[in-house]
Parts: structure tokens; sequence; C-alpha cells
């Protein structure tokens, strides 16, 4: 290996520990001065680790992403799942102008983290904070379809499947139908089965090695939108949008 290959990587790394607690963001004169590199140098150290996917970039901030654990580097709290889909949602939003979410799967139920307001206002009651019912709602197929066997026959076994409304699935051997079909198609689309005038549809957001780490979802009113709408406009959108997601972890 030669020196300026090492010469390389000592500046990268340098450019990486420059990220913390007390500054989760970046330009590149702030990296320059962080490191005492060249603004030039800084600049091609941080592109070169966005194209990694060990960086991001909005057009001025670098931040780091997960992925930057790989290499045993310092990954702070500064910089977590729900900032890294913000955008990613927002950019759901924006194509089909209705609300985006990321749910991920906490105690039993699905728990969203992070959320896009659209302009249409749908009385769902999901905020972030919000927990629904893996059971009944298109985020919970989704992340229990990610689960392995096991743990899905324990939940099959141990749960309790109370109508929500009319359309909810409340036998085991309804949900687990659901559910396979969510791992099958790789898309979970509920049919007013959380709420009464309300569909939703959620895909998975996966890691590199293939784990489901979260589900994105788009719930919309069912007088405006069909479910043929959201599994062939909607859903294309959405899996674009994670696929991107789950690159940065």
């Amino acid at each position: 290996m030669t020196a300026e290959v090492m010469a390389g990587l000592a500046k990268g790394l340098a450019v990486l520990e420059a990220f913390g607690a007390s500054s989760p963001r970046l330009t590149i004169s702030d990296a320059a001065r962080a490191t005492g590199l060249s603004r030039a140098a800084a600049r091609r150290c941080l592109m070169t680790l966005t194209d990694l996917g060990y960086v991001t970039f909005d057009g001025k901030f670098f931040a780091p992403t997960p992925r930057v654990l790989r290499l045993g580097a310092t990954y702070g709290e500064s910089v977590q799942l729900p900032q890294l889909a913000r955008p990613h949602l927002t950019a759901v939003r924006d194509a089909v102008d209705e609300s985006a979410s990321l749910a991920v799967l906490s105690a039993g139920e699905s728990l969203f983290i992070a959320r896009s307001e659209g302009t249409r206002i749908v009385n769902t009651g999901v905020r972030v904070g919000a927990r629904v019912p893996l059971y009944a709602s298109a985020t919970g197929r989704v992340l229990l379809a990610g689960l392995p066997d096991d743990e899905l026959t324990e939940y099959l076994d141990s749960g309790d499947f109370p109508a929500r409304t009319p359309k909810t699935p409340v036998t085991a051997d309804a949900v687990k139908r659901r559910v396979e079909h969510a791992r099958a198609e790789g898309v979970a689309i509920s049919e007013e089965e959380l709420e009464l005038g309300l569909i939703s549809i959620a895909v998975p957001v996966t890691d590199p090695a293939g784990r489901v780490v979260a589900a994105m979802s788009v719930s919309a009113s069912a007088a405006r939108v069909s479910v043929d709408e959201l599994r062939t406009r909607f859903g294309p959108i959405m899996q674009r949008q994670a696929s991107l997601l789950g690159r940065q972890l």
C-alpha cells in the first residue's frame, strides 16, 4: 500500500472523527477547520464518504449515518433513524400529497417515530409517539413479516386480537395470512381494518443485512384514494424511498 493511499485514508478518518455530539453536522469549512485540512481536501473526503453511504449531504451540511458503526467509529446520539427518515418521508408526502410516517416495533405494538404531514388532514390519530396494534395496521404487518418464524409464532400464539372495526382480523389464522402476504409481496395494505374510512399502505425499511428495521406508511381517506391507487402509484414511490433510507443504515 502506498503512502498516498494511507494519507488519503488518514484524512478520511480525521473527517469522520470531526463529527460528534457537539458537531453533529459539518460544512466543508467546518471540516477543514476541525481537521487542519484544506477546503479542497475536506470536500473530497466528505464527497467520498457521502458516495460510500457513511455521510449524508443536504446541500449545505454533512452528517454521519449509522453505517459509520461498521468501522467501529463513534456514532453519537445526534443521528438517529427519525432524522435520517425525514427527507425520505417528505419526498413521499410531496409525491402523493398524503402524510407519510415511519414506525418501528416496540413492546408488541407499532410505534410511530417520524412523520411528514400532508396538506390533506386525515383524522387517524397517527402522530409521533402514537402506537397502533400490529395485527390491525399496515405498518404492524410489515413489522411482523420481518420477524423470524419462531417470534411470529410466539406473537400469534399469545396474541389477543380485539376488533377495531368490522373488518379487523380477529383470529391468529387471519392475521397470519395477512402477514404472510405482506412478507411475500413486500407491501401491506389495511382496508378499513384499523379505522373505518381509512386505508393504509406500508413497505419495509431494511438494513444492508436484510433485517426489517422499520415500516414506512401512508394513510388516506377511502373516499378519496382507492386501494388500487395505493398499490400501483403510492407503493413504488414508497419502496424507492424506503430503499434509499435502508442504504444509509
